[in-house]
């Protein structure tokens, strides 16, 4: 039985993209064994460098990062790759928080720097069918409010 393809979601914002896009180039044998899918710019921006497809959502601040987040919930990226500024305040960084957040809470791997990001895909489990431990809410979900 053939492993399901895996779905990673690359984000970057504006002051990383370039930082991205060359961890990307590095990278661009073992991306192709993905799904890719990114957020607008920084999806078009990484299909002309990697000459692969990429599901491109919304820019980031129009919605893209909601709609990755949305995914994650669904259980239908394994990773999440968010280059993010760290020195920049931006006008989306309720959404940023709750991209993260939703990675967090769904236990997906996150990488938000180079070097996590090396550390990833250097890892022995990258290409197996590994799969996260699922958190259990279902106390959560049947609380009484």
């Amino acid at each position: 039985m053939a492993l399901k393809k895996k779905k990673i979601a690359l984000v970057a914002h504006d002051n990383r993209k370039s930082e991205l896009a060359d961890w990307a180039a590095v990278n661009m044998e073992s991306l192709k064994q993905f799904d890719l899918c990114a957020t607008g710019t920084t999806g078009s921006l990484l299909e002309k460098k990697l000459k692969q497809p990429v599901q491109k959502f919304q820019s980031g601040p129009l919605g893209g990062d909601q709609q990755i987040g949305a995914l994650i919930a669904e259980g239908e990226i394994d990773m999440l790759i968010f280059f993010w500024d760290p020195l920049e305040p931006l006008p989306h960084d309720p959404d940023i928080k709750a991209l993260l957040r939703l990675a967090v809470v769904w236990n997906i791997p996150v990488a938000c720097n180079r070097a996590t990001a090396e550390f990833l895909f250097t890892s022995s489990l990258l290409l197996t069918d590994y799969r996260p431990v699922q958190p259990d809410y279902e106390a959560y979900k049947n609380r009484k409010i």
